[in-house]
C-alpha cells in the first residue's frame, strides 16, 4: 500500500491524497511532527514532507509523487499520453506549480510565520510576492475560459496548481485572478478533493 507522510496541515501532501482519491489508489497517511524525530530522519534523510513509500519506492517532492503515481497506477486521463497535444502543457504546469510558485511561497510563509517583525516586509519578501503574482497572472492566462489548464480534461496539472493556490490564499490571505478563483472553487467541490481534505482534517484533531 502507498504510505504518505505529511504534516497535519501540509497542503502539498493533500495534492498527493487528492490524486490517490481520483485514481482509486489505496493509501494511508502518517502524520509527521516538526522537528523531525530520529526515526523519520532515518526514513527520509532529506527531511521535509510529503514523503511517499510504495514497496521498495521511497521518494520526496510532491510533484514527483504525482508523476510517479500517475505512471505507476495508470494509464489515467490525469496524465495524457506522450502523443496527446496536452502532454507538454500538463508537464509544464505541474512543474510550474512548485518550481515557480511553490518555491516563492516557501520564502513567503517563512517570512510570515517565522521572521522578525522588521523582516516580514523586506525587499526579498516583496520580490517573492511579485513573482507569485506574476505566476498566477500567467496561470490565469493559460486557463482562460477553459475548464482546465490543459483543455477539457482535468489533469495532475490542475491538482498541483489548485493546491499551490491554497497556500497563497489560505496561509497568506492573498487574492487570485477572478477566473482562477472560480476554477479553484469548482475543483474543490469534486468528491475526490473532499475526501482528500477530510483525510487531512482528520490529522488535525
Amino acid at each position: 500500500m502507498v504510505t504518505i507522510y505529511n504534516f497535519a496541515r501540509g497542503l502539498r501532501g493533500v495534492r498527493v491524497f487528492w490524486l490517490c482519491e481520483e485514481m482509486g489508489i489505496d493509501y494511508r497517511v502518517e502524520t509527521v511532527a516538526f522537528p523531525y524525530d530520529a526515526s523519520y530522519r532515518a526514513r527520509n534523510p532529506a527531511g521535509g514532507v510529503p514523503f511517499l513509500e510504495d514497496g521498495a519506492v521511497a521518494i520526496s517532492e510532491s510533484v514527483a509523487m504525482l508523476l510517479y503515481l500517475a505512471e505507476t497506477y495508470g494509464p489515467t486521463p490525469l496524465l495524457p499520453g506522450k502523443g496527446d497535444p496536452a502532454f507538454a502543457r500538463v508537464l509544464q504546469m505541474t512543474v510550474y506549480s512548485e518550481a515557480t510558485i511553490g518555491g516563492a511561497l516557501n520564502a513567503l510563509m517563512a517570512a510570515a510565520f517565522a521572521a522578525p517583525e522588521a523582516d516580514k516586509r523586506n525587499w526579498s519578501v516583496r520580490g517573492a510576492e511579485g513573482r507569485v503574482e506574476n505566476a498566477l497572472n500567467f496561470t490565469a492566462g493559460v486557463l482562460g475560459d477553459a475548464p482546465y489548464l490543459a483543455g477539457d480534461q482535468m489533469t495532475i496539472a490542475d491538482i498541483a496548481i489548485v493546491t499551490a493556490m491554497g497556500m497563497w490564499i489560505g496561509a497568506l490571505g492573498k487574492e487570485v485572478p477572478a477566473n482562477l478563483k472560480i476554477y479553484r472553487d469548482r475543483l474543490m467541490e469534486r468528491p475526490a478533493y473532499q475526501r482528500a481534505a477530510s483525510r487531512q482534517a482528520a490529522r488535525q484533531t
